[in-house]
C-alpha cells in the first residue's frame, strides 16, 4: 500500500494505479485503459482527453519536470507489468530462462517488428539505442583505408565517438561538421550536401533523426537520398524520434538504424534495438564473431549476455499503450506543449531559440541559449537557477557548434501549467515579462 504523505507528494499517482488495476482486471496487454479520443476535435489541446493520460504516470511533485529526454517514465500499466514479470522471473529464474523464454523474447521482437513496420528478420533487441548503433557502426564493414566517414555537431557524443574510433579501426578518414544556426529545412539539406560534394571518398554519414542536443528534426529521407547517389551509406539515430514522431521505419530511406524504446515509447529502462535492411544484413560484421546465431541472422549481430527479461517482455504493453493513445495524437500533443511554451518567450530578452519553427523540424524538444552564455558555467547556472529557485528541471547540452544550450523536454504528463511555471521562470532570468 502507498502511504498518505507519498500519495499526497506524488500528483497523479491514485489516478495512474486506479488505471492500472483496471488493466489488471482486464487481463491483457491491449486492453483500452483510455476514453475513446473525441472526433472532429483538435484533440492536442483537449485538456479533458489529456488530464485522463496524465491519470496514467505517477510523477514527482517535488520538481516540474521538463528533462524528459532522458529516458521515459513508465505509465502505471506499464510499470506495474514490469514489476510483474519482475516477479515471474525472479521466481523462476533458469527454469524460465532456459525453458520458456525463447518463445516470449522472440513474441517480443516480432511486436517491435510490427510497429516500427519492418519485418521480424530485420529486427534485433538491444539494450538501448547506443548499443545499437556502435554495433551498426562499429561492425559496418564496407569502409576501406582511405576512405572517409562523415558526421555533424549535433549528433550524440557516443556515436560521434563510434565514427570517430573507426580512423584506427578501419583506417578511414573522419570529418565533422557543424549544421547551420539559425537552423531552417533548406539550409540542413544544404549543409549536408555541401559536406558530401566537399568529401568525394566519404563512403558511410551518421545521421540523427531528432538531435538530442537542440531538439532540430534532420530531413533523413531527403539526406538519405542524396547520400545514395554518391556511393554512400547513412547510419539513423531514431534513439529520440520514434515515439515522439510518428512514422514507420521504411520512411526513413535508410538500411541501417538504432532505436530507444526507454524514451519515447515508455519500456522499462534498458532495451532498444536495430535495424537491418534484410537484403544488407551481410554488411554489418557477427557481433565479436557471434556463434548463437547462423551468419545470416540479424540476432547474430548482437551479443548481450544475459538480458533483463522482465524489462524485454514488459515491450508489448508499453507499445500497447503507444498504439492506444496513437503515433499522430502523440506526436501532435507534444508539438502542441512546445509551441505553447515557445510563443510565450519569444521577445524575452537576450533568449535566443535554437529549434526552428517551420512544420516537421522539431517535435518535443527544443532548445534555447541566453546570449552572450555559451560556455558550460554559464549554462549550469542558469539550469541551477531554473530548479533551485523556481522548480523547473531543463537540462544543459553542450556540443552544439555555435555554444552550448539549455534543453526543455515536455512529455505526455505536462501539463499547461507546468510550462506556465518554466515561461515565469525564464521571465525572471532574463528580467522580461511574462504574458
Amino acid at each position: 500500500m502507498i502511504d498518505t504523505a507519498f500519495a499526497i507528494r506524488r500528483r497523479t499517482l491514485v489516478g495512474g494505479l486506479v488505471a492500472a488495476a483496471a488493466l489488471a482486471r482486464a487481463g491483457t496487454a491491449g486492453a483500452a485503459v483510455l476514453p475513446a479520443a473525441p472526433e472532429g476535435a483538435d484533440l492536442a489541446r483537449n485538456t479533458a482527453y489529456w488530464d485522463e493520460v496524465l491519470k496514467l504516470y505517477a510523477v514527482t511533485g517535488d520538481i516540474t519536470n521538463l528533462e524528459n529526454g532522458y529516458w521515459g517514465i513508465m505509465a502505471e500499466p506499464v510499470r506495474r507489468e514490469y514489476l510483474r514479470l519482475t516477479d515471474m522471473v525472479n521466481r523462476d529464474n533458469s527454469f524460465y530462462a532456459r525453458a520458456k523464454s525463447g518463445p516470449d523474447l522472440e513474441a517480443v521482437r516480432q511486436a517491435v517488428a510490427a510497429a516500427v513496420g519492418a519485418a521480424p528478420e530485420e529486427i534485433a533487441l538491444t539494450r538501448g539505442a547506443t548499443e545499437a548503433l556502435q554495433l551498426l557502426i562499429g561492425n559496418y564493414n564496407r569502409l576501406q583505408p582511405g576512405d572517409t566517414v562523415l558526421y555533424s555537431d549535433l549528433d550524440y557524443d557516443s556515436m560521434q565517438y563510434a565514427m570517430n574510433a573507426l580512423k584506427a579501426r578501419r583506417g578511414v578518414e573522419v570529418v565533422k561538421f557543424a549544421l547551420p544556426e539559425p537552423a531552417t529545412r533548406q539550409a540542413v539539406l544544404d549543409a549536408y550536401s555541401q559536406a558530401l560534394a566537399a568529401n568525394p571518398k566519404a563512403r558511410l554519414l551518421l545521421l540523427t533523426h531528432i538531435s538530442h542536443r537542440t531538439g532540430l528534426v534532420i530531413p533523413v529521407a531527403e539526406v538519405a537520398a542524396m547520400a545514395r547517389t554518391r556511393g554512400v551509406d547513412v547510419i539513423v539515430d531514431a534513439a529520440h524520434s520514434w515515439g515522439q514522431m510518428d512514422f514507420r521505419v521504411t520512411e526513413l530511406g535508410a538500411d541501417f538504424v538504432g532505436f530507444n524504446l526507454h524514451k519515447w515509447i515508455g519500456a522499462p529502462l534498458g532495451v532498444g534495438f536495430l535495424y537491418i535492411r534484410k537484403d544488407r544484413i551481410a554488411d554489418i560484421d557477427r557481433d565479436m564473431g557471434d556463434e548463437d546465431w547462423p551468419e545470416a541472422d540479424v540476432r547474430s549481430r548482437v551479443h548481450t549476455g544475459t538480458v533483463n527479461f522482465a524489462a524485454v517482455l514488459a515491450v508489448p504493453q508499453a507499445i500497447a499503450l503507444h498504439q492506444e493513445i496513437g503515433a499522430a495524437r502523440k506526436q501532435a500533443r507534444l508539438r502542441y506543449l512546445r509551441d505553447y511554451w515557445v510563443s510565450r518567450v519569444k521577445g524575452f530578452k537576450d533568449l535566443q531559440i535554437l529549434t526552428p519553427d517551420e512544420a516537421g523540424s522539431y517535435g518535443a524538444i527544443t532548445s534555447f541559449r541566453l546570449a552572450g552564455r555559451t560556455d558550460k558555467a554559464a549554462n549550469d547556472a542558469i539550469v541551477a537557477t531554473l530548479r533551485d529557485t523556481h522548480g523547473v528541471l531543463t537540462v544543459r547540452r553542450a556540443g552544439v557548434a555555435a555554444g552550448q544550450c539549455i534543453r526543455v523536454t515536455p512529455s505526455l504528463f505536462t501539463r499547461e501549467a507546468d510550462l506556465d511555471k518554466l515561461v515565469r521562470a525564464l521571465a525572471a532570468v532574463t528580467g522580461s515579462t511574462a504574458g
